[in-house]
């Protein structure tokens, strides 16, 4: 049975008590928001999962870390290099994005290693396979979606991007769209493709009752691809967004008549006075299923600090009601991440997921507030060090320009925290 499905008949899983204790919730509430289908614990049944999380209305906002391989760029050392590091910073899921070398080697070894639920976009492997045959990358049959999503499965990928909004319907509305960027979703771009060159419906879409049907054999959480998400500020919230958008409804209500659990993609270029109402429609027309966001990013000239851009959306997303920040790195638009753009990109992710928790009132998140404000009036740097998201950095600054006495080397003697303690007593 599914996470969804034990959810349904009061049977508390082993991973729903483990994330009730993480949050510092009832287990009710985990079995209500599961069995409603408005959050997920994306575990498959061949993945020993260490850390479960659980993602939806009434939990933590959680963050995810692309990982994977380009053409360009293709090491296994580096990907597990990767893996680590975004386990370090605390990332709470990864996904495998990767499209050259060993895929299925790459995607098993991390799946092993991962204590955390691992992702991935099946749709990439038909089209490395393709263009690796000396093809074109959407030359594969239509049985080859079905099979490589059963491969994942099969791989124990506990939840998967499948980009089955493109509906025939809405690739014919989109076809004389004054966008400035067509289409920058990659698996969004092959499925398009596919369908405009052999003119057939999308197979994701065509053959969906299968693809529940092994999702719900290997509880796969199914992540609704945004194909048509914007890639430019210029282009947000358009007719070719909402148009996919708008597909999603009848697919959530599908997957979740079959006890298969589901969340919702969401655009990647948003202003920020579009962004609430963008968080706000999704929750609607996804009838409350969570919420998984692509940065946000509001500019599109924060090129090589895109991690910020992105803190700044995601922030406001989360205080809106989006449950999951796909993290974006310093590397975002330009290159294929470096280890150490990971380990910002999580960082970078996780303050602003701290930042909504506190807007909404999360009680773990306001209790570590006060305590690091205690920690603070007390100077006690190494409870500070403990409470902070990115310990080893403040520890690092800190220890690069030292002060003896009270305080620190930024204000010395005239520390104001210290000065009010002398004069009150």
């Amino acid at each position: 049975m599914t996470q969804m499905e034990l959810a349904r008949i009061g049977r508390v899983s082993e991973e729903m008590r483990k994330v009730a204790v993480q949050e510092g919730v009832d287990e009710k509430l985990v079995l209500d928001k599961l069995a409603s289908g408005r959050a997920v614990l994306p575990k498959n049944v061949l993945h020993n999962i260490e850390r479960p999380v659980i993602i939806g209305e009434g939990f933590s906002v959680k963050v995810n870390a692309n990982i994977g391989t380009s053409m360009g760029y293709s090491s296994l050392e580096e990907e597990m290099e990767k893996l680590k590091v975004a386990l370090e910073v605390g990332t709470d899921t990864v996904m495998v994005l990767s499209t050259w070398g060993p895929l299925r080697e790459m995607r098993r070894l991390i799946v092993q290693n991962s204590p955390v639920p691992v992702g991935s976009v099946p749709i990439y492997d038909s089209a490395v396979k393709a263009y690796a045959e000396r093809k074109n990358v959407v030359d594969f049959s239509e049985r080859d979606f079905i099979e490589m999503f059963e491969e994942h499965a099969e791989d124990g990928i506990d939840f998967m991007t499948i980009h089955v909004g493109i509906t025939k319907r809405v690739l014919e509305k989109i076809r004389n769209s004054k966008r400035v960027l067509k289409i920058v979703s990659r698996g969004g771009a092959i499925i398009a493709g596919w369908m405009i060159k052999n003119n057939k419906e999308n197979p994701f879409y065509e053959h969906f009752d299968e693809i529940l049907d092994i999702a719900r054999e290997y509880d796969v959480t199914l992540s609704l691809g945004d194909g048509m998400r914007p890639g430019a500020l210029v282009d947000a919230t358009d007719p070719q967004q909402l148009e996919e958008l708008f597909e999603m409804r009848e697919l959530v209500e599908r997957a979740h008549e079959k006890g298969v659990q589901v969340m919702l993609e969401g655009p990647g270029h948003v202003p920020l006075n579009e962004i609430e109402m963008n968080v706000k429609l999704m929750k609607k027309v996804g009838k409350g299923a969570p919420i998984f966001l692509l940065g946000p990013l509001p500019t599109d000239r924060g090129v090589g600090y895109d991690h910020i851009v992105s803190a700044v959306g995601g922030a406001l997303a989360g205080y809106f009601g989006c449950d999951f920040l796909c993290y974006v790195t310093p590397a975002e638009h330009v290159s294929l991440p470096t280890v150490e753009d990971v380990r910002e990109g999580v960082i970078a992710a996780k303050i602003a997921a701290t930042i909504a928790d506190v807007a909404r009132g999360n009680a773990k998140a306001l209790k570590l507030e006060r305590e690091m404000a205690i920690a603070r009036a007390n100077f006690d740097w190494e409870r500070m060090f403990q409470l902070a998201i990115a310990p080893e950095r403040a520890r690092q600054k800190y220890n690069a320009r030292p002060y003896e006495e009270k305080g620190c080397s930024m204000c010395g003697p005239f520390c104001a925290i210290r000065i009010a303690q002398e004069v009150s007593g």
